[in-house]
């Protein structure tokens, strides 16, 4: 990996990072480019290979998909996971599996570097308060705009110096691990992933019965040549068929208890 890819990807790494001001605040940093799946297309095309960053990515992105930030609570840094696990990978010849082995321990090292950064940051909040009981707009502007230094040294610098200085680490240690190493993180590579579809369906399984949904798209997708875009027109079908026969129900039931209740009044007024 070159200094320039490397300093491309640190730059993205802090433009994804949460509490980032650019592209739209957090809709566009933290939750567009600072999710694995973007993160492998954008690291893809800066190291040249498209189709193994987009896999890693998605692979990386399965990982956490169930995973929310209730108050801004992280469980884990999806982005050092992402913009550092990914590209080391990669730039040692690895592939998905080894990025998903790589994005764990990332994570909560990330996580550790997040709230050292909170930590700096709470001062320029005091000092935006300042600034705000003096009725300083500018001191209110300024001190938004000087919280994002501390990001952009310790998020954009860690992410730069770890894929540039990292990379022949990552190339000795992955050329120099044995085929039963090996061999496990390909198997926890395809494990973890599993991992953060259990905790999506846990959150978004309103009913128990509904997981047979699940697996009727398991089976349809294991036992004929149906593709995943096929597969997910069907299921909005089937799910579009599912919330208006809810809903018809319930409106056909509730004209009964209407009527009901008004036979009841007329049976007191007599």
């Amino acid at each position: 990996m070159t200094l320039f890819q490397a300093i491309l990807i640190g730059l993205f790494a802090y433009l994804g990072s949460k509490r980032t001001p650019w592209f739209f605040g957090v809709a566009g940093g933290w939750n567009m480019i600072g999710r694995p799946l973007v993160a492998g297309l954008i690291i893809g095309i800066i190291l040249g290979d498209v189709r193994s960053g987009v896999i890693a990515g998605a692979m990386v992105q399965a990982l956490f998909i169930g995973q929310i930030t209730p108050g801004g609570a992280m469980p884990a840094d999806v982005n050092w996971a992402a913009y550092i696990g990914i590209p080391l990978a990669l730039a040692a010849g690895g592939t998905g599996e080894q990025a998903v082995a790589l994005a764990v321990p990332l994570s909560m090292l990330g996580l550790g570097l997040f709230n050292f950064i909170m930590t700096i940051n709470a001062y320029f909040a005091h000092m935006g308060d300042k600034a705000a009981a003096k009725g300083d707009g500018a001191g209110i502007h300024k001190a938004t705009y000087l919280a994002a230094v501390p990001s952009f040294i310790l998020r954009g610098g860690s992410a730069m110096l770890i894929c540039y200085l990292g990379t022949p680490l990552a190339e000795f240690l992955i050329n120099s691990m044995p085929e039963i190493v090996l061999h496990f993180f390909e198997v926890a590579g395809k494990l973890l992933p599993a991992l953060g579809f259990a905790m999506l369906l846990k959150q978004s399984l309103a009913k128990q019965w509904m997981i047979v949904l699940f697996l009727l798209g398991w089976v349809m997708i294991g036992a004929t040549s149906m593709s995943v875009t096929a597969l997910a027109v069907f299921a909005t079908a089937v799910a579009l068929v599912f919330v208006m026969a809810q809903g018809e129900t319930k409106v056909v039931a509730a004209p009964a208890a209407n009527t009901s209740a008004e036979e009841e009044d007329d049976c007191y007024e007599e």
